[in-house]
């Protein structure tokens, strides 16, 4: 079934609206099976349908109650550890949770982000666990040496070789049926040349889009007997930008990088005061736009999110709940600055450190005469909590080259229509797989990402 996802704008019934706060799934998908056994209006039915398929996500994404929510916090940090101390950093929403069934359920990772996000907690990580989570100064050090590269050198040239693997486990019921897998490829545009495909799995079932393709996919057509993969190089070019605020010039840009998309990207009453209380009386673009970055990177808390797609508005969900991850902060930082009159854009793929990969989104904002900077308030809101101020100031204008974009367009379609609703309908970066009449069940799909080689050139 075809979704349109613009009917996320539709404000769900008040009792739809408690049963979800109480978590009540078995009644709450009752009552919403009996509105739409009726005569209702269009936008509502469209609603409604969507909120089953979010229902479906949000048990899945919430699966550790009070008592499994404990054990772990004692055993990461210690037998001391009290639930005293867990219901103050609920009170803090420092952690993830949700009703499920009229009780508290923490989200998957809701531990990881703890550490991730508090540097008191990270301090406090039992000796024999640190080394799991030694990975952020370690990455804050590479970082900083790739930014006093790219000042030195002024502009950097670099060369990323990846293979990209997904692996199908069998769904019962569905042997020998034939899958659309696609994979993400990168787009070769901005920063991005001499994209080259090296080898396909399935050459003779796949179709590969254009280059320059919003949300750029290989696709494959065929029984998932054995992984679908795909092998591929790419260059990156980036330059240092210092933009100087007195040389920017005032021109006014009417493009789809400065209007609305719903449902996300909405200049909704409460953005609109943010934005004036952000911007205020400015009139430099360049500076209405530090103002921004600046609000989001120091009045902001990153956090993993659940799945996208159950936030009927992404960046208004991080202005009010002021905790984001780096999705929810581009797309925050995207809307402000179209509100502000400044042209903005998503990338978004993976970063692909020596060190990692892992998925990440980051902004582009367009600035007369320097064109189309980079953003990532993401990584700067980072540099800032490490107190890192030089590494601050560099993600407001630049961008290091650890990256692989897969997507420019927010909430694009593939290059083959996906003919079901995708488990991210927004971006792309591990792909996703459907059969002719539904999609592969997420759980069903593995996708590992490899950097096979990285040089500087």
């Amino acid at each position: 079934m075809q979704y349109d996802l613009k009917y996320l704008a539709v404000p769900l019934p008040e009792d739809v609206v408690k049963l979800k706060g109480y978590g009540d799934m078995n009644r709450l998908n009752r009552v919403i099976d009996k509105k739409l056994a009726k005569d209702i209006p269009y936008a509502l039915r469209q609603r409604l349908l969507l909120e089953k398929e979010i229902l479906a996500l949000w048990p899945k994404a919430y699966p550790h109650d009070q008592q499994e929510a404990l054990r772990q916090l004692r055993a990461c940090f210690g037998p001391d550890f009290t639930e005293e101390e867990l219901e103050d950093l609920r009170d803090d929403d420092a952690v993830e949770w949700a009703y499920i069934n009229g009780e508290i359920h923490y989200k998957n990772n809701f531990l990881y982000n703890l550490i991730k996000t508090r540097v008191q907690y990270e301090n406090r990580v039992l000796p024999h666990l640190r080394e799991k989570y030694s990975y952020k100064r370690d990455h804050a050090r590479m970082l900083d040496e790739w930014m006093e590269k790219c000042k030195r050198e002024t502009s950097v040239r670099t060369k990323i070789h990846m293979r990209t693997t997904m692996t199908i486990s069998p769904v019962p019921g569905r042997e020998g049926q034939k899958v659309y897998a696609h994979l993400p490829l990168p787009i070769q545009y901005a920063q991005i040349d001499n994209v080259h495909i090296l080898s396909l799995s399935h050459p003779e079932d796949a179709t590969v889009a254009p280059p320059d393709f919003p949300q750029r996919t290989v696709c494959f057509h065929a029984v998932p007997d054995k992984p679908f993969s795909v092998e591929y190089t790419y260059e990156s070019m980036l330059w240092y930008n210092k933009p100087d605020p007195d040389k920017v010039l005032d021109v006014k840009i009417d493009s789809e990088e400065t209007r609305e998309y719903p449902p996300h990207i909405v200049f909704t009453p409460y953005l609109r005061m943010l934005c004036q209380e952000i911007v205020g009386d400015e009139a430099n673009p360049l500076r209405k736009a530090r103002k921004i970055y600046d609000f989001i990177t120091t009045k902001m808390i990153y956090s993993f999110m659940r799945a996208y797609m159950t936030m009927p508005n992404v960046p208004e969900y991080g202005a009010t709940s002021l905790k984001a991850d780096c999705g929810v902060q581009a797309l925050l930082f995207i809307t402000l600055c179209r509100l502000a009159g400044i042209p903005a854009r998503w990338q978004a793929g993976l970063e692909v450190s020596p060190m990692d990969v892992g998925c990440h989104d980051w902004a582009q904002f367009y600035i007369a005469p320097y064109g189309w900077l980079f953003c990532d308030p993401s990584f700067g809101g980072s540099a800032y909590r490490m107190g890192d101020l030089d590494r601050w100031n560099f993600y407001f204008g630049n961008l290091d080259p650890y990256r692989m974009p897969a997507a420019s367009m927010y909430q694009h379609d593939f290059f083959v229509p996906f003919k079901n609703l995708r488990y991210d309908p927004y971006d792309n970066q591990d792909g996703e797989a459907e059969y002719e009449d539904a999609a592969v069940p997420h759980q069903a799909v593995d996708t590992q990402h490899e950097v096979l080689s990285f040089e500087f050139i």
